[in-house]
């Protein structure tokens, strides 16, 4: 009875630390700044859709605009132009600093480059540790590894059959995981306040790391690979005869003029569908991992605090679902490649 007694009155406590909490971000957030005229608790954030460049610091400066494109490519002994006069930066200058995207030909370290080199890590750190000293009666963190394998396991079979699923596994278990650490370590404190300070000001330009989902080349990445490996499954299974499943040109000798032309103009339109997976999967995955993380940093600025975990919960929940749509989908059109069949 005391045990419980404690448990409410230490609810209690924790419940109203929670409201005044939120309460508080509520009047030091934009919204509460905005009708009592005074200054917000958290700087209003800039949104970056582009990747920024980290590493090496001259591209990160010359992408900020705090360097010129003259100031990089200028001799080390030429020293570097002065100032107007008046005191004021020049044009394009630390006040004005903005971040642009790289050029084509251009080479360079952005955050979300680091972010999947740092979920990778994870990933395999995750992996080794959990499974890499197998016990006949497993332990939390082996219990943990072993019931994900599992579930993939039993989703993949239900989708392609029990030795088709056990095949398929490395390169379904691998996307599925990838999304959702990147998804879910992108949520980590330290993604947010580690980066590069402006000059003359406190404000981070540039974030130290940013979820790689936000970048558009990673699931343009994923979806490549979806895309080839379904195509080669598709070929091993069929061989050259896949091929009549886009281009059914015999079908007009087989079928008759009438309906041979309907099934070449079928086999076309399968033809675009195959290729339009790759921009449909790219910018499902792109769009909520971007669409989430403008989410977080918004809500944050707008009401500080305890609102912010709400919306934690929502995208905790939104990296598990886009990493099993895109395993799934994947799955499933492994499962169309392998089991066409001319008709």
């Amino acid at each position: 009875m005391l045990a419980a007694a404690a448990a409410k009155r230490l609810l209690l406590v924790v419940g109203l630390v929670l409201v005044v909490l939120l309460l508080f971000g509520v009047v030091r957030g934009a919204i509460g700044s905005a009708i009592l005229k005074s200054d917000t608790l958290i700087p209003q954030p800039e949104i970056h859709l582009p990747p920024q460049p980290i590493f090496p610091a001259s591209k990160r400066e010359l992408h900020l605009g705090l360097t010129s494109t003259a100031t990089e490519n200028a001799s080390p002994a030429e020293p570097p132009a002065p100032a107007p006069a008046g005191g004021h930066e020049a044009a394009g200058g630390p006040e004005e600093a903005h971040s642009t995207p790289l050029d084509l030909g251009e080479f360079a370290i952005t955050n979300t480059m680091l972010s999947a080199w740092f979920a990778s890590v994870v990933i395999i750190l995750f992996f080794v540790l959990g499974a890499g000293k197998k016990s006949l009666v497993p332990g939390r963190f082996q219990s943990v590894i072993e019931s994900s394998f599992e579930a993939i396991i039993n989703f993949s079979s239900a989708v392609l059959g029990r030795d088709m699923a056990r095949k398929a596994f490395p390169i379904v278990a691998t996307i599925f995981f990838f999304v959702l650490f990147n998804a879910w370590l992108g949520l980590l404190p330290f993604y947010q306040f580690l980066g590069f300070v402006g000059p003359g000001d406190d404000l981070i330009k540039v974030h130290l790391l940013r979820p790689a989902g936000t970048d558009l080349n990673m699931p343009l990445a994923l979806a490549l690979v979806s895309f080839v490996f379904v195509e080669v499954w598709g070929f091993k299974a069929h061989g050259f005869g896949y091929l009549t499943k886009f281009f059914a040109f015999g079908s007009i000798i087989k079928k008759g003029p009438f309906q041979g032309l309907i099934d070449v103009f079928v086999g076309l339109l399968e033809l675009v569908s195959e290729l339009i997976r790759m921009v449909s999967f790219t910018f499902r995955l792109f769009g909520n991992m971007t669409a989430g993380e403008i989410l977080v940093v918004m809500i944050t600025f707008l009401v500080p605090l305890v609102a912010t975990n709400f919306v934690y919960g929502l995208e905790l929940l939104v990296g598990l679902i886009q990493s099993v749509i895109f395993a799934g989908l994947t799955l499933v059109f492994l499962s169309v490649a392998v089991s066409h069949q001319e008709h």
